[in-house]
């Protein structure tokens, strides 16, 4: 038999890394594409969280439960009310024509008082 010879070879060695190289480190390139990422979800996030309200409302609209009973009640007696007035624009719209007929009126007496009288 013949004797084996064992001979250890060494692993191999990786090359050294460069100084400014450490693999802990982010590169700025990474760090602001994170960065990018992370504002684009905050806005996005402020997005949905601002027009959530005005988006729901827009889709009870369209389903034509726009708006609620307290709101319908509200409507109607402002209608009522604006009902109401009517007669009264009316009224304040005669009394108008009736304080410049008198203005007038007192307008052509002081004139004629002005003016000196011509016997016969």
């Amino acid at each position: 038999m013949s004797p084996l010879l064992q001979v250890a070879i060494p692993p191999p060695q990786l090359p050294p890394l460069p100084p400014q190289a450490d693999p802990n480190v982010l590169s700025a390139q990474t760090q602001e594409s994170i960065l990018i990422a992370l504002v684009i979800i905050v806005i996005s996030a402020g997005v949905v969280f601002l027009l959530k309200p005005l988006v729901q409302a827009f889709a009870r609209r369209v389903e034509g439960r726009g708006a609620g009973a307290a709101l319908q009640g509200e409507v109607d007696a402002l209608r009522q009310q604006v009902s109401d007035l009517d007669p009264l624009r009316d009224r304040v719209h005669e009394l108008e024509e009736r304080m410049e007929f008198t203005e007038r009126l007192l307008a052509q007496r002081r004139e004629q008082d002005l003016l000196p009288r011509q016997e016969r």
